[in-house]
């Protein structure tokens, strides 16, 4: 009998409602349809490039399209994702005399002293970033061991939670009041909260440190300074930066200078990109499929992509999902958080800032953690059998053999063992 994480805990203030994800098969069809009949355009020197520089090349995105149409099983998707308990969520905002709706993924302990973690997703991901995690809770700890209960939404606009609203604006402010509601509705008002968070789901985190009492702590593994990737104002020098945040640094100017323009066309022209993006898988894979090549240091399989690539094309994720670049594209300055903090130090990540410029920018830094070279994952292995692009088998075994991997934007689903370490030693210094 498989063990029962679908249990939300009996303070639950309302019980959410299961959920299957099964895409109807005439929208299956029309999207392989669709994909059949897409064109990829000629090669040009640009995308003849094959080290990234460019963007995304020619010759992968023929061997992506070739895959998506001939092995790639969203059947097989489904029954992974809703191996997981999937729930959806009626969330309503007394203020504003609104609702919404909530997908999220959930291991729910039977542990009353469990603490309750929040774990929220960024662009171009989802709620498939915390999948390798859960399993791995899974696999360690019994409903009756679990010392946590995991929820993991999808954030307004993505997967299958609600879209914003048609009638007014709508940030990261809202987002983190819709959370914020999910985590008192299930129960946890009382006990209180954490929050984990990457990319934009870092800012949610924050917004809900800084706004919300529940929340008792977070901890984050994407932080920029307000200063970018020069030292804040009245930092003391001492002591220097390591060689590694050096090279951190200067890897995050080369990416503000010549791979950060989408953040651009997301913040001041989202419905173009999120029209053109809508209107061909082809094209949906080539704007996404270039961050989860480039922004990765762990290579994510081609299954791995294209799952989450068809995720938002089923959805409608990226059309509906990219408001929050509006406020936030230009915007990194944050009160200073008085609440216990915790940060973890991925050296691949695409802007990563040192520790002591989070400690005195970002707020009560109460755990953090430098990875490095040396970090390696027993999961890597399933990287073995990688036949993508020719030279990624041979460079994926080299890493799992030399360790070599270190994490780079999407932590939790390039590293989920480390991750849980993280996450588990925050807690055990942040819950009080």
């Amino acid at each position: 009998m498989a063990a029962d994480y679908s249990t939300a805990p009996s303070s639950a203030v309302k019980i959410p409602e299961p959920f299957r994800i099964e895409i109807p098969e005439q929208q299956l069809g029309e999207f392989k349809t669709l994909l059949r009949l897409s064109k990829i355009p000629m090669p040009t020197y640009e995308s003849t490039q094959e080290d990234g520089r460019f963007g995304i090349s020619h010759k992968w995105m023929m061997e992506a399209k070739r895959f998506w149409e001939e092995e790639f099983d969203w059947r097989k998707s489904e029954d992974y994702i809703n191996s997981f308990p999937n729930f959806i969520a009626t969330v309503h905002l007394p203020v504003k005399k609104e609702l919404s709706k909530v997908h999220f993924v959930a291991l729910f302990s039977h542990k009353p002293d469990a603490v309750p973690i929040a774990l929220f997703h960024g662009w171009p991901g989802s709620f498939l970033e915390f999948l390798p995690l859960l399993t791995l809770m899974k696999e360690k700890y019994t409903p009756q061991t679990l010392p946590y209960h995991l929820i993991v939404p999808s954030l307004p606009g993505y997967a299958f939670s609600s879209p914003p609203p048609l009638t007014h604006d709508f940030n990261c402010t809202d987002v983190s009041n819709i959370m914020n509601q999910l985590m008192l509705d299930l129960g946890f008002g009382p006990s209180g909260y954490l929050a984990q968070g990457g990319d934009l789901g870092s800012f949610v985190a924050r917004g809900l440190s800084t706004e919300h009492e529940a929340c008792k702590a977070i901890h984050v593994n994407f932080y920029i300074a307000p200063t970018l990737t020069t030292a804040p104002e009245g930092i003391p020098s001492e002591p220097p930066l390591s060689d590694k945040e050096q090279a951190g640094l200067q890897r995050g100017a080369e990416f503000l200078k010549t791979g950060a323009a989408y953040s651009m066309e997301h913040g001041t022209r989202p419905s173009t990109i999120g029209i053109v993006l809508g209107s061909s898988p082809l094209a949906l894979l080539g704007w996404i499929g270039e961050k989860l090549l480039s922004w990765t240091d762990v290579p994510l399989s081609m299954d791995e992509i294209l799952r989450s690539v068809t995720l938002y094309w089923f959805t409608e994720s990226m059309g509906r999902g990219i408001y929050q670049y509006r406020t936030l594209a230009m915007k990194t300055n944050t009160p200073y958080l008085t609440k216990p903090v915790g940060y973890s130090y991925f050296p691949g990540e695409i802007v990563p800032t040192p520790t002591a410029w989070v400690k005195y920018s970002l707020g009560n830094v109460v755990f953090h953690r430098e990875h490095d070279k040396n970090n390696k994952s027993p999961l890597l292995p399933q990287f073995s059998s990688c036949h993508i692009l020719n030279g990624w088998l041979i460079i994926a075994t080299i890493c799992v053999l030399c360790g070599s991997f270190q994490g780079g934007h999407f932590a939790a689903w390039e590293l989920p063992e480390l991750f849980m370490e993280d996450v588990e030693e925050f807690v055990s210094v942040a819950w009080k």
